[in-house]
């Protein structure tokens, strides 16, 4: 079952999708395509006659229709050898899909699994063999410059996600979201916060003590009242809709806004994992009473 880890590293991938592009091109040395659109596409493939498959997230440059280059990004926390057994055969059938280069990028918060996914996979086709490109914690510089951090927030929040307990790190990233936009530092904080180890989290939630601006956690939805609450709401409502709508499910009128309306964060959280995994927008309220009509 994906975790709170995963499932936010998914969807900072979802949401900004050229994000990959610049992992694999900035951090890793890879030949990516430039100049073209960088999008999100459905992650649905198979090899038929195999069982389908679903990776993480599925990112291609250029065209819909004539893609130069198709990215896989796959979030990996711990070692499983099923899962490697896994991935030659999404890029088989991504490849088949497509007809073009595609790439692994798998991104591990954990030094062992992450030197564990680079080493190259044997498989059964004679000669063939996969080889990874993994973003782990050593790939991951640590940001201690406000104004870089401000430039690239993912990195910034990553950066505290692996060097969490060194403060400069952690005290650009808060300096950083002070200067983003008001929608977009919410999310920010929210995507470090749940990736963060508990140590990290105590280092933001002091330094948060000392300011005058207001930032999205349970600990400054505790201090700054209820006009904090719907703002993490409308935040987390908005995950919903664009795990739906990446995942190409569909979402009527009446569901919309019974999301978008929910100002409940622990059933928002709810939802939000549901959506990961969900293959109609019904199965996110399954064991919840039915919404009145009209």
């Amino acid at each position: 079952m994906p975790s709170p880890l995963h499932d936010t590293l998914n969807l900072m991938f979802q949401n900004r999708p050229r994000l990959a592009v610049e992992m694999l091109r900035d951090h890793l040395g890879v030949d990516m395509p430039d100049g073209l659109p960088v999008q999100l596409v459905g992650n649905e493939l198979n090899d038929r006659p195999s069982l389908d498959l679903r990776p993480d997230t599925v990112i291609i440059i250029g065209p819909l229709r004539s893609p130069a280059h198709a990215i896989i990004v796959e979030i990996q926390r711990t070692k499983e050898e099923e899962k490697r057994r896994q991935l030659p055969r999404y890029v088989a059938a991504l490849w088949l899909q497509l007809d073009c280069e595609v790439t692994m990028l798998m991104i591990c918060p954990n030094a062992d699994t992450a030197a564990w996914a680079a080493e190259p996979i044997t498989t059964k086709l004679p000669g063939t063999t996969l080889t990874c490109q993994v973003i782990g914690p050593e790939q991951i510089p640590p940001v201690t410059d406000p104004a870089e951090a401000a430039t690239h927030p993912e990195m910034a929040a990553l950066s505290v996600m692996t060097h969490g307990d060194h403060v400069p790190v952690v005290e650009a990233f808060m300096a950083a979201l002070q200067h983003l936009p008001d929608e977009h530092a919410p999310q920010y904080y929210e995507y470090a916060y749940r990736m963060d180890s508990l140590t990290a989290r105590h280092m933001m939630e002091k330094l948060m003590e000392s300011t005058a601006w207001p930032v999205y956690s349970p600990f400054a939805r505790k201090h700054y009242g209820k006009g904090l609450e719907a703002g993490c709401a409308r935040g987390e409502a908005r995950a919903v809709l664009t795990f739906l709508q990446v995942r190409g499910i569909p979402v009527s009128d009446a569901d919309r806004t019974r999301i978008t309306n929910c100002t409940d964060l622990a059933r928002l959280d709810e939802w939000t994992r549901r959506a990961a995994t969900a293959t109609c927008a019904a199965d996110l309220f399954t064991d919840e009473p039915e919404q009145p009509a009209g």
